[in-house]
């Protein structure tokens, strides 16, 4: 009998949808404060998942939803980074 494995699940912070853990987007505030897009979804500290969708990205800032997840204010090099990222996936 061959066992499916199961996939981690993620809360979105724009939609709040549950999503694939893969499908989303990591923002992770690192143990020294810094705050950046996470690609590898390993790096150490307390992370954030968003939708590769610009209208789940401008709800989370608008809400300031991805500020409260990480404890922290968001540069805007990472928000802009985190457009770009985006904008290059929804092509």
């Amino acid at each position: 009998m061959v066992r499916t494995k199961k996939l981690p699940q993620r809360m979105c912070v724009g939609c709040r949808e549950m999503k694939n853990k893969r499908d989303l987007i990591r923002v992770v505030r690192t143990p020294e404060g810094e705050i950046a897009v996470d690609p590898t979804g390993k790096k150490s500290g307390r992370g954030a998942y968003i939708c590769p969708r610009l209208e789940c990205l401008n709800q989370a800032i608008k809400g300031k939803r991805l500020q409260k997840a990480l404890e922290h204010d968001i540069p805007d090099e990472v928000i802009s980074s985190l457009q770009k990222k985006i904008a290059e996936i929804e092509l």
